[in-house]
């Protein structure tokens, strides 16, 4: 293939091609008229020597060429836009949007500080927070389109990480639960009726998966999708909710909730920021990590005693508990 030959914009129509698997959408998609796309459709199909889109029945499909061109191609495509990144983030002026995937409890600490800090200096910027789905399904497609991760462990492929705050786990209870404080003790921890947190891309509640190995079986009754769930059920019923310890105090007068320690530490959880490892230099990145470390920072500073707790054997297990 020579290059000079190569009209470089073609690479931008078969992008579009490949992600609509539809001409006139494509066209939409990148400013074209449904002709011109059609004409760039053709001309791709002579460099490739493939038909890329072929028609079955009422809709157009992927051929297999077509297939494996679409990461590599996205990719490409990256690295180009890349070389036009301005040097520096102007965030007063800015208006460029920020996609973050985190769980519910990140979402309820993180953030509302964190806005109140992008509001202040970048009024124009948006940040959009995506559904969680764990490293099983965090696939490199979607990747892509991701800023930051929140999370622990360390399952993110391409994805540079920094320690966010810490956290442990406690047992809540709405007031006056009929066990109370009671929980503390193993047996009535044991006879107590829990919701589990069974989080996407998770086969069951990762407490019970660390539980298992002292040997624990608990009494769970409701499964939820979310922390935030979880805790709402346990604020209304005699359900007994085991969760992130922060997320416990920050919702603790709202729902009129109570903290229990149970009867086993399952010792230090540290919530990590992730960032893709073609951002590293990116200005506009840059800026928005140092704000999420800030205010990390400031969560972690805020009732530091109240939340401390000592190590157990659970840390060196942080991967059982990938939210």
């Amino acid at each position: 293939m020579n290059l000079n030959s190569l009209d470089l914009n073609l690479l931008t129509a078969l992008d579009a091609l490949l992600r609509e698997a539809n001409v006139s959408r494509a066209a939409m998609r990148i400013g074209l008229s449904q002709p011109a796309a059609s004409h760039a459709l053709q001309r791709l199909r002579d460099i490739f020597g493939d038909p890329l889109l072929v028609r079955t029945g009422s809709r157009m499909e992927l051929t297999p060429r077509a297939q494996a061109l679409r990461a590599p191609l996205a990719q490409a495509l990256d690295q180009v836009r890349g070389l036009f990144v301005p040097e520096d983030f102007d965030a007063a002026h800015s208006e460029r949007h920020f996609r973050l995937m985190m769980p519910d409890l990140a979402v309820e600490l993180l953030m509302p500080p964190l806005m109140e800090k992008v509001t202040q200096v970048a009024p124009n910027v948006r940040i959009d927070v995506v559904p969680w789905r764990g490293p099983a399904i965090f696939h490199a497609e979607f990747a892509r389109t991701i800023d930051l991760v929140i999370s622990i462990g360390n399952a993110f492929k391409g994805f540079h990480r920094q320690l966010l705050y810490t956290d442990s786990d406690a047992l809540a209870v709405r007031r006056g639960h009929p066990m109370g404080a009671r929980l503390k003790r193993r047996e009535m921890f044991l006879a107590a009726r829990h919701v589990g947190v069974i989080i996407r891309g998770q086969p069951e509640d990762l407490i019970d998966t660390w539980l298992r190995t002292k040997g624990i079986e608990r009494h769970i009754s409701l499964v939820v999708s979310g922390y935030l769930e979880a805790l709402h059920v346990a604020a209304r019923t005699d359900l007994v909710a085991f969760v992130p310890r922060r997320l416990i105090a920050a919702l603790s007068t709202q729902l009129g909730l109570v903290t229990v320690t149970p009867p086993l530490d399952p010792g230090i959880d540290e919530q990590f920021m992730f960032h893709p490892t073609r951002a590293q230099m990116d200005p506009g990145s840059i800026w928005l990590r140092r704000l999420m470390l800030e205010t990390g920072r400031e969560l972690e500073k805020r009732k530091a005693g109240r939340f401390a707790a000592p190590v157990s054997s659970r840390t060196s297990e942080a991967q059982i508990r990938d939210p």
